[in-house]
């Protein structure tokens, strides 16, 4: 059962806890979202939907002069210089996160590049998506369960230097009670409202649980992109947020 015992003590303000995945077709459906959300939303996702659109860096420096932060969901996996080499193009844009898909190499790269870039650029190791549960890594061939396999690379991520890891929060807590609080977990997945039966995300958690688990942040989307009024519903979670981490 989640307790009060698991929940993040890092220095991090209630209202950035929420990041808000930014998956829309164009920029400029992005730019309309970001409006409309205004104050409710700090923090934004932007991943390969976005990048495809063309304008992604142009959004980054966009929602950059605004005073958000941005996590660069791109999931870089390739042989290790080229993942270097893509790691120190994101050195102008001021992001604070991104995402590392791979082996021990892959990450160290990543991880050596931001470092000797020096801009903060915090590397996030990608354990086990959220969209795949253990029917799907058996096809993928891991033999083992998702809490084994996360736990695994989230030891190695820690190791090699990654400031985070992508974890779902029913791994959070194992993660936390293993690692203490020398790793940031990112838990996407979240479902503060019922799931419809077409949602393509299968290891999910709601708000508060996720935390009491161990998060340090959330990633919500389609619950406040698809809500009649989006910024009521960002506005809710992060009212959710705060009660939360002043003892509600």
């Amino acid at each position: 059962m989640s307790t009060r015992e698991l929940l993040s003590n890092k220095p991090i303000a209630p209202a950035d806890r929420l990041i808000f995945a930014l998956d829309v077709p164009s920029p400029t459906k992005a730019r309309e979202l970001v409006e409309t959300l205004g104050d409710a939303v700090g923090f934004y996702k932007i991943g390969l939907e976005l990048f495809m659109a063309g304008g992604y860096f142009e959004l980054i420096e966009w929602l950059r002069a605004r005073d958000k932060k941005v996590f660069v969901d791109l999931k870089f996996f390739d042989v290790p210089e080229t993942v270097r080499s893509a790691v120190r193009q994101l050195e102008p844009y001021g992001a604070s996160f991104t995402t590392v898909h791979g082996n021990d190499a892959i990450l160290r790269a990543a991880v050596e590049a931001a470092g000797e870039a020096g801009h903060g650029l915090g590397i996030l190791a990608v354990t086990a998506l959220t969209s795949l549960d253990q029917a799907d890594l058996n096809d993928l061939g891991f033999a083992c369960d998702p809490k084994t396999l996360v736990l695994s690379r989230a030891r190695r991520a820690l190791e090699i230097g990654c400031r985070g890891v992508i974890s779902s929060g029913l791994e959070a807590s194992t993660l936390r009670e293993n690692l203490g609080d020398k790793l940031l977990i990112i838990t996407p997945g979240i479902r503060p409202v019922l799931n419809r039966p077409t949602d393509d995300q299968k290891r999910t958690l709601d708000v508060e649980d996720a935390f009491l688990n161990g998060a340090d942040h959330i990633v919500v989307g389609r619950p406040i992109r698809q809500a009649p009024d989006p910024q009521a519903a960002a506005a809710t979670i992060q009212e959710r947020i705060a009660r939360l981490f002043a003892g509600g």
